[in-house]
């Protein structure tokens, strides 16, 4: 029995979703090992893109990745 969908997929098109995952203010401050209060603050102060959909905040991860990668810090304390 077919459904009269195609279901094969070529590695191009299923690479460009692995980028997209998002998550919510919840996962994102357990992702970025902060409180969810810290997570808004931080929201508020510009410092995290941000998307909002139906009054709820959405992150991508692979934003998330890239504040961490940039806040590496040289040196001692």
């Amino acid at each position: 029995m077919t459904d009269g969908i195609n279901h094969t997929e070529d590695s191009s098109s299923v690479a460009i979703f692995d980028n997209l995952i998002w998550m919510t203010s919840e996962e994102a401050a357990q992702y970025l090992r902060m409180s969810v209060g810290a997570l808004r603050t931080a929201v508020s102060r510009g410092d995290l893109r941000f998307r909002k959909w139906r009054r709820r905040l959405y992150f991508k991860k692979a934003e998330l990745d890239l504040l961490l990668e940039g806040s590496f810090k040289k040196g001692g304390f």
